[in-house]
């Protein structure tokens, strides 16, 4: 693990703006809003899907703060990813989080669990509801950081919702999150257009009502994708 300092990238903390034109999506914001029990919401499909944007309607229903951080590939390091983590969550509580920053900022880091216990208790100090999301986490391939990010899960306290977006499967260890009922799964075949979906999407770029046999014949051509 790497403890060198390093200057931030704000804009990887800065959830992306609502574009005004969009289709709401819904039936799938219902998979976020009906499960308020949920600790991990997981978004798994490709590039161009609408995962993120998905996330951001989600987040324009919500009555509680949000911290997002955008990954990249420079993040593949378990201090440099805890370090973001950290600043994500300070840009919505400043007073969180100091004694995980003092511990990854030593020269030897103590172990993943510590770590996660230490993480895991100052969030719930934080003492209010807020999402905490991970955009684009496929681009982390540390096993480090997955065995982190599974030890959160599995000891997130009550007020944390966890949103991560990913092209494919994260190795996290979820078995006994989906168990309890405390994981909510959106996949590609979710994120599909539905017909009465397409059809908002068309006239609203053709700026007039379409017949719905033309819609039927894009949605099957284009296999649902917008």
């Amino acid at each position: 693990m790497s403890n060198l300092r390093f200057p931030f990238l704000r804009a990887k903390l800065h959830q992306p703006l609502p574009a005004p034109s969009l289709v709401r999506r819904e039936r799938l914001l219902k998979m976020f809003l009906d499960r308020p029990e949920t600790t991990l919401v997981l978004l798994v499909a490709s590039a161009g899907s609408g995962k993120t944007t998905l996330i951001v309607q989600w987040l324009e229903h919500l009555s509680y703060p949000v911290a997002w951080l955008s990954l990249d590939e420079t993040d593949d390091d378990l201090v440099v990813f805890l370090s973001y983590l950290t600043a994500a969550i300070q840009s919505v509580f400043p007073e969180a989080c100091s004694l995980t920053q003092k511990l990854i900022a030593t020269p030897q880091p103590p172990p993943v669990g510590y770590l996660v216990t230490t993480l895991a208790n100052e969030l719930s100090d934080i003492g209010q509801p807020f999402a905490l999301v991970l955009d684009d986490y496929h681009c982390l391939r540390q096993a480090a950081i997955h065995h982190f990010v599974s030890q959160l899960v599995r000891h997130a306290p009550a007020n944390l919702r966890l949103v991560i977006s990913s092209r494919f499967d994260p190795p996290l260890q979820l078995s006994r999150l989906a168990a309890q009922g405390r994981l909510v799964e959106i996949r590609a075949a979710d994120l599909r257009f539905r017909l009465s979906e397409a059809q908002a999407l068309l006239e609203q770029a053709a700026g007039v009502p379409l017949p719905t046999e033309r819609i039927d014949a894009v949605v099957e051509e284009m296999e649902g994708w917008a």
